[in-house]
């Protein structure tokens, strides 16, 4: 196995990985991440080639090493990736919402990061459209690792604990994944062909890097493309602290539940929220990682069958 480039880097203040890196996660299964303690492994796509990017964190030191044709530009990002370029200067959270000033008491050094890979951020939220978590984490992990490649370095170790990892499809072979593929991965024409769609603009995708306050619009005007799915590529792409997942069938009730002690429509969450824009997407994930969520009621909800499928829910 070739030796790996490694690199280190003291932000002055300490790096809570899991909270950073987790939402890049696609579920436990993630073929594309994997976590073992604090230590994370993330395999990516890069413009010069594919890359395995081990991260380890202790105190305000982190130790990263990378394998692979992009290993040096994984590397180079990793201060953005671990939220260097985030700028929580001004963030306060109001008297009335004490539970949000207890997330932030509990994750003082929580930021927003971001990864720089647009079409790798939109490819899963195209696929998590409507169904529930456990639908699309399990289509993910199916067809990321048929027509993923492995990723370089440890992961193609048996001994390693990398071993099995994939890098995500190409934009072109996620172009020309059979239709019947994605059905038996359960994921039905509505949101294959938005994946396929997509897949056809991914250099003019990565160009909203360069305009960033664009980027929203830029993103949602691909068919299928909407506000909850703009919003989940802006979160780990573009690292947009603003980006709150509206649209989603939980987050506005769990957010004005913990501001607002009810949970309420995304009406209300816009309203709530308001006084924190530029900030919306910080508040939702200081709250994701400490504050109580509502109790259910009666019966989990049923979504509907796949094929056909409602043209209901979040896009």
């Amino acid at each position: 196995m070739t030796a790996p480039q490694t690199r280190s880097w003291s932000p002055g203040r300490p790096v809570p990985l899991n909270a950073i890196l987790g939402p890049l996660r696609r579920g436990p299964g993630d073929p594309t991440h994997r976590r073992l303690g604090d230590r994370w492994f993330r395999a990516t796509r890069t413009s010069q080639g594919p890359a395995l990017l081990m991260v380890d964190a202790v105190g305000d030191r982190v130790q990263a090493s990378a394998w692979g044709d992009g290993a040096e530009l994984v590397l180079d990002r990793l201060p953005a990736l671990l939220g260097d370029l985030d700028e929580p200067a001004g963030f306060l959270p109001r008297p009335e919402h004490p539970a949000l000033a207890s997330a932030l008491h509990r994750s003082p050094h929580y930021r927003v990061g971001r990864t720089e890979a647009v079409f790798e951020a939109l490819a899963p939220a195209c696929i998590e459209q409507v169904v529930t978590g456990l639908e699309a984490y399990r289509a993910w992990r199916l067809l990321v690792t048929e027509y993923g490649e492995p990723a370089p370095g440890p992961a193609r170790q048996p001994e390693s604990p990398a071993y099995g990892m994939r890098v995500p499809p190409t934009p072109e072979v996620w172009a020309r994944v059979p239709s019947w593929r994605f059905l038996a991965a359960g994921v039905e024409e509505r949101r294959s062909r938005t994946l396929v769609t997509s897949a056809r603009r991914a250099i003019a995708l990565e160009r909203t890097l360069e305009q960033p306050g664009q980027a929203d619009r830029a993103l949602r005007s691909l068919p299928g493309v909407g506000a909850w799915t703009s919003a989940e590529v802006r979160q780990r792409a573009h690292g947009d602290a603003d980006a709150w997942s509206i649209g989603d069938y939980h987050v506005g009730g769990w957010i004005t539940y913990a501001l607002l002690g009810e949970a309420l429509d995304d009406d209300a969450c816009l309203e709530v929220l308001e006084p924190y824009r530029g900030h919306r997407y910080r508040v939702q994930m200081l709250l994701a990682n400490g504050a109580g969520r509502p109790p259910r009621r009666g019966p989990r909800r049923t979504l509907p069958g796949h094929t056909p499928y409602a043209t209901r829910g979040r896009s």
